[in-house]
């Protein structure tokens, strides 16, 4: 199994060590040992990035050079594109996902929910002229501008994480907001990447920054509390979404929440075909790692005998497509941690 590159901070255009030259190590869930290294962020780490993405927004131009930002933008999609493979091995490395759905969900998925943001940027209508209106006798101009908010704070899942932190960068990078990216510690370099591949698109300083950690909760924590930062977007638990509302509001903060998504499969009695069904619903994509996956199975009583005997079948028959790394059929790898494990 190969080694990973080290995850590095990206703050204020520059990619760099901790401060201290602190790392914790970047732990493969397919066999529990190190594959890398990971930036392990101090919370001065943390406040540059977020005082060089105020700066960004408040003083750069980003926010209104609509034509520049989409440019560089496609630059940057043209070199996701062009890393495909290594996305690809970071995913199956880090996030444990098998070769089947680590090119599917985790970089494709990613690379499509890209291409879709950047063709919608053009629909977007920045100036509205609303027309001129009499009211108490006085003329008045009327024109509507929309413009971006200011800093996003991203706090993103190990899960799916490089469709994640794609979804919430890139939409708010279209919209004019800087960004700090704050990814899981379990899965650091499919964030890490990203500032990387910035730099090389030559994103401004500040525009795009990232830090990784080894704490779970101190940069996000900080994020939340500061108030240069105007907007959150997380996915994680309904708990840790709770926490952030609730502290976001002493600030005023806009909070966008993806919470805590499980899904039941509910099979009533008069399905079609009944058996298959109930094999179709077996949750082994990425191990059922995916807030979309229906890992609950509801089923009516009067045919809950047949629901197990189906299911043992279907189990039984994929079970020799657990835990090879290497076969490309492979959609089911191993939980993220031991952690998750013991949970």
């Amino acid at each position: 199994m190969n080694q990973l590159p080290d995850a590095l901070l990206y703050i204020d255009g520059v990619i760099r060590q901790a401060e201290g030259d602190k790392t914790y190590p970047n732990i493969s869930p397919w066999t529990g040992a190190p594959v890398g290294r990971a930036a392990d962020a101090s919370a001065a780490d943390v406040d540059a990035a977020i005082a060089a993405a105020r700066r960004a927004f408040d003083q750069g131009d980003w926010p209104r050079q609509h034509a520049e930002r989409h440019a560089v933008l496609t630059k940057f999609r043209d070199l996701l594109f062009a890393n495909h493979d290594k996305l690809v091995d970071i995913a199956r490395l880090e996030a444990g996902a098998a070769i089947g759905a680590a090119a599917r969900a985790h970089v494709n998925g990613a690379l499509s929910g890209m291409d879709d943001l950047l063709r919608c940027f053009h629909e977007v209508t920045w100036e509205e002229d609303r027309g001129r209106r009499n009211e108490y006798g006085f003329d008045s101009d009327r024109t509507v501008i929309h413009e971006a908010v200011g800093v996003v704070g991203a706090i993103t899942p190990w899960n799916v994480p490089l469709y994640v932190n794609v979804g919430k960068v890139i939409g708010a990078l279209l919209a004019g907001c800087t960004v700090v990216l704050k990814p899981a510690p379990d899965t650091p370099l499919l964030g890490s990447i990203m500032g990387e591949l910035a730099s090389e698109a030559g994103f401004p300083p500040g525009v795009f920054n990232v830090v990784t950690s080894a704490d779970p909760a101190m940069a996000g924590e900080m994020l939340v509390a500061d108030p240069r930062v105007d907007v959150i977007s997380f996915t994680g638990s309904t708990g840790i979404g709770k926490h952030i509302m609730d502290k976001g509001a002493a600030t005023l903060k806009r909070v966008f929440l993806e919470l805590g998504g499980k899904s039941a499969n509910i099979i009533l009695e008069d399905a079609p075909d009944f058996a298959m069904a109930v094999m179709s619903s077996m949750a082994v994509f990425h191990a059922g790692q995916g807030c979309a996956m229906p890992t609950r199975l509801l089923v009516p009583r009067s045919r809950y005998d047949e629901a197990v005997k189906a299911l043992e079948m279907s189990y039984a028959g994929f079970s020799t497509k657990w835990g090879d790394f290497d076969d490309p059929t492979q959609i089911m790898g191993p939980v993220i941690s031991n952690a998750s494990r013991i949970a």
